[in-house]
């Protein structure tokens, strides 16, 4: 399959990249404060226009010959990210004067020799759209005034961005023998060293330094004829004090390679316990449907290995993961890690499952239904995650029916390691 278009946002630091990133997904997924340069690293999202899909990456405020380590460090990421655009958007401020930065920039963007459609943001009303024009002298031939944080002038731009984009088709579902599988968890609880004991190479930077892994790397291993194809989303660090900072990146980075993968495996620490964020982590991995398998890392350097006892703080704290199977693991030492090829497999299958309209409603018949309304019948919409709807009598089911009935579905047909979707519809 093709890959999707790129379009690739750029600018110096502070001029509303995030804020325009988000407003083209419609979400928050990136990171919007007032601290300039807070996107250190390529973020991405999936986006469409007019049924025109593409790739949005959201790099760092970009500036020019600047020896300190971050901006060079975003310079380095955008290169990698601007290297591979179909359009580019530069955006710059429409409140203040251009800067040498911006003109910079302009002149990289020139030499790079791709399409590029200069936004001038902040301009939010007619008086200040005349003045965008001033900044023609950047020497770009396609100028779009904008204001990000009012969703203005954003339709005009992107119909000029994708307009050489196809129009998406429905995806066909990824052949059995590839399992892409996202290895998410907080900084620092060893996905690097999981990474390089599963696939047996030092690809992966290991360091004891929280956050050592700042780039996705991905690697792949055959077994039993099924490649696993790796994408280590190692905890992103900004330097310095920022620490808040850093987990929200975390979590960005894992939805970030989440929508790309069939299985999330989660690590945690075990000297740590369970944490409010990875519970976020995992939250993340279920909200997007994907088939996910709990890996308690660092399980030999516990003193009291109490398995019971980690097991119930796990229920406690991630209920939403009852699913999930959970394995222990020393990844330094190669211990329990064999285990996860089954398990990864295991949750592939069962998330890709689908089962037939009338194997289904055979199904119905023998359910011991005691909640209102009545199923008249019941299909199975999609898989990865398996998505079934439910016909009613009357009415959309109460959560706690649609729950009991997914359970149970669960039960009857295996659905091991993966979320199951069950959906309400009266007629």
């Amino acid at each position: 399959m093709p890959a999707q278009p790129s379009v690739v946002i750029v600018g110096r630091p502070n001029v509303g990249k995030s804020t325009l990133f988000n407003a083209i997904l419609r979400s928050r997924r990136s990171i919007v404060g007032d601290e300039p340069g807070i996107t250190r690293d390529r973020i991405y999202g999936q986006a469409e226009h007019r049924a025109r899909k593409f790739d949005l990456i959201d790099t760092g405020g970009i500036i020019q010959d600047d020896d300190d380590l971050i901006p060079s460090e975003i310079l380095r990421q955008a290169r990698v990210a601007l290297d591979t655009a179909d359009h580019v958007i530069f955006l710059i401020d429409g409140r203040s004067e251009l800067t040498a930065a911006d003109r910079d920039l302009a002149r990289m963007l020139r030499r790079l020799g791709k399409p590029v459609a200069l936004a001038v943001n902040k301009i939010d009303s007619p008086r200040r759209a005349d003045l965008a024009h001033e900044f023609h002298e950047l020497g770009f031939e396609h100028l779009f005034p904008v204001s990000a944080e009012h969703h203005l002038g954003i339709d005009e731009l992107l119909e000029h961005v994708t307009a050489g984009f196809a129009e998406s088709t429905l995806e066909p579902d990824a052949p059995a023998k590839q399992i892409k599988v996202a290895i998410l968890g907080r900084p620092n609880v060893g996905k690097s060293t999981l990474l390089n004991t599963l696939t047996g190479s030092d690809r992966a930077i290991v360091s004891p330094i929280a956050g050592t892994t700042r780039d996705a790397v991905d690697e792949s291993v055959t077994r039993d004829g099924v490649e696993y194809v790796f994408v280590d989303t190692a905890g992103i660090r900004r330097k310095g004090k920022t620490h808040l900072m850093a987990e929200k990146l975390s979590v960005v980075m894992a939805r970030r390679h989440l929508r790309m993968a069939h299985v999330a495996v989660l690590v945690m620490d075990a000297t740590e316990g369970v944490l409010a964020l990875d519970a976020t982590i995992a939250g993340y991995a279920h909200e997007e449907g994907r088939a996910v398998v709990l890996c308690v890392n660092k399980w030999d350097a516990v003193t009291e290995r109490n398995r019971k006892k980690f097991l119930e703080q796990i229920h406690e704290r991630l209920k939403f993961l009852d699913y999930a199977p959970v394995v222990f693991v020393s990844a330094l030492k190669g211990q329990g890690t064999s285990a996860l090829f089954s398990l990864i497999r295991k949750g592939f299958e069962s998330a890709s499952h689908r089962i037939g309209t009338g194997e289904l409603n055979r199904f119905v018949e023998l359910l011991r239904w005691e909640y209102h309304p009545k199923i008249k019948y019941l299909t199975q919409a999609s898989i990865r995650p398996p998505t079934f709807v439910v016909f009613t009598d009357r009415g959309k089911l109460h959560f706690s029916a649609e729950r009991f009935l997914a359970n149970r579905l669960r039960e009857k047909f295996g659905f091991a390691g993966t979320p199951v979707v069950v959906k309400t519809k009266h007629g």
